[in-house]
């Protein structure tokens, strides 16, 4: 049996069909492994196209390729050759541990200052991270952007995993498959439904939902950040030419624009569907009746979660699993992964 809160299955997955296109409702997913089962798992539900993700970032303007590669070396400072890339990178980077003195990075800026320098620092991290984040860069922890990967060839592909795509036909597809034989209950809330008291009608409880919600807040509530979306559908066939566009510039509310047909048309397909479909989304602090996205990982909220994980532990014939469940942030294939390896 399975119990979902929202009108349908498939959770923050799902897609609308707009005009033949498949429009992420609640944000781009994009699937990525380099684990073989994992793959080959999904695959044997829905098979996943060769989509490959290749983000841009527009910075007042300027188009910056991501990852930070020779490409986007290329564009911020002119070098032409990794030689000439890394020689920049240390003299910026230089500058940095000189601010420091001495002393490890106290916050997430001087931490990013260390790792790329001012120019691709001020450009392509600082002001985007904080629309994410709705703080100052100099207020958010250094552990938060421990690593940031830079690539000396000339390849924009964001993820370095074996396999990535999008399942064909969308990912309803793939919950189609997953949930086949189920029987399932949609517009239904546990903890108002009669199944709250689920011992009288299952064996064992798999429980996804927002873990602090679960215990009844007994230890006081666990903070997110969210996502609101715009959405807006368009009378043109290619509106960015890309799936996915960040603005990095802070005077831009918005963090990015997704456009849809992207993931799943390629080539001339594009124009063959007249119309597009785009998402702005903007990041917002989380309050009541929102849908939590991310869980912020500060000190308070980090002791609060083991709390609930430690009575969670003691919680007879439950599996909490997933990103509320747990309240750790997840990507899909890593939580299939973990999910495929618990134990019944």
């Amino acid at each position: 049996m399975v119990i979902e809160r929202r009108p349908h299955t498939g959770g923050n997955i799902y897609c609308e069909s707009v005009e033949g296109i498949n429009v992420h409702k609640y944000g781009a997913h994009i699937f990525h492994t380099s684990n073989r089962e994992v793959w080959n798992f999904v695959n044997s539900i829905v098979e996943f196209n060769r989509y490959t993700n290749s983000p841009v970032a527009n910075y007042k303007g300027r188009l910056y390729n991501l990852p930070f590669n020779m490409n986007t070396f290329y564009q911020m400072w002119g070098t032409k050759s990794p030689a000439e890339a890394r020689t920049k990178l240390a003299e910026q980077r230089a500058e940095a541990v000189a601010a420091l003195g001495g002393r490890e990075p106290a916050n997430l800026e001087e931490q990013a200052l260390i790792l790329v320098g001012r120019d691709i620092y001020t450009a392509l991290i600082k002001e985007y991270t904080e629309k994410q984040w709705g703080r100052e860069c100099s207020q958010l922890p250094a552990f938060i952007i421990r690593r940031l990967p830079l690539r000396f060839a000339y390849d924009n592909n964001y993820f370095n995993d074996t396999y990535q795509g999008i399942p064909c036909g969308g990912y309803n597809k793939l919950i189609e498959g997953l949930l086949r034989g189920c029987d399932i209950e949609t517009n239904c809330d546990f903890f108002e439904s009669r199944y709250a008291a689920w011992r009288e009608y299952a064996d064992k409880l798999v429980y996804t939902g927002a873990i602090d919600r679960f215990f009844d807040y007994c230890f006081g509530r666990l903070e997110y950040r969210t996502v609101r979306f715009e959405t807006e559908m368009l009378d043109m066939s290619n509106y960015q030419g890309n799936a996915v566009v960040n603005y990095t510039d802070g005077n831009v509310p918005y963090t990015r624009i997704i456009e849809h047909k992207h993931f799943e048309m390629f080539g001339d397909d594009i124009d063959k569907v007249p119309k597009t479909v785009i998402s702005r989304e903007y990041s917002v602090e989380y309050a009541e009746g929102m849908e939590p996205y991310y869980p912020i990982n500060d000190n308070r909220n980090n002791a609060l979660a083991n709390s609930y994980r430690e009575v969670a532990c003691r919680e007879h014939n439950v599996i909490f699993g997933g990103r509320l469940a747990e309240y750790r942030y997840y990507d899909m294939a890593p939580l299939i992964e973990r999910a495929l390896k618990i134990e019944l």
